[in-house]
């Protein structure tokens, strides 16, 4: 892959977990949990992020230094695409929440900014 389209597929990352803060933003689990259609963006921008590092792929993502939990990150994506009735929508905010601001953080840092 091109280092053009790995800095496209980063600043995927980057926009995608920008949407999902503000779509927490003011949210609890409670909340969460009651909304549906903001369980279902966050879940459409999990998936997002998740093909998104499956198309940068381990070995880049390994060399900008990026900590990912690789084959979980594959893992969620599959699910969120194939399993999604059985996804818990418990896990998802938390991921959400816990996860994806360090991730954010990470893609920042491999951009350079």
């Amino acid at each position: 892959m091109s280092s053009d389209r790995v800095r496209l597929r980063l600043e995927h990352i980057v926009e995608y977990s920008d949407h999902i803060a503000e779509y927490l933003t003011g949210y609890d689990l409670d909340r969460f949990l009651a909304d549906r259609k903001t369980v279902d963006a966050v879940e459409r921008c999990l998936e997002r992020v998740a093909e998104a590092i499956v198309q940068i792929g381990p070995d880049a993502i390994a060399a900008m230094e990026i900590p990912l939990p690789w084959n979980e990150i594959r893992g969620l994506g599959n699910r969120l695409r194939h399993e999604y009735r059985r996804i818990d929508r418990r896990l998802i905010f938390d991921i959400a929440r816990n996860d994806i601001p360090p991730l954010r953080d990470s893609v920042l840092r491999a951009l350079g900014e």
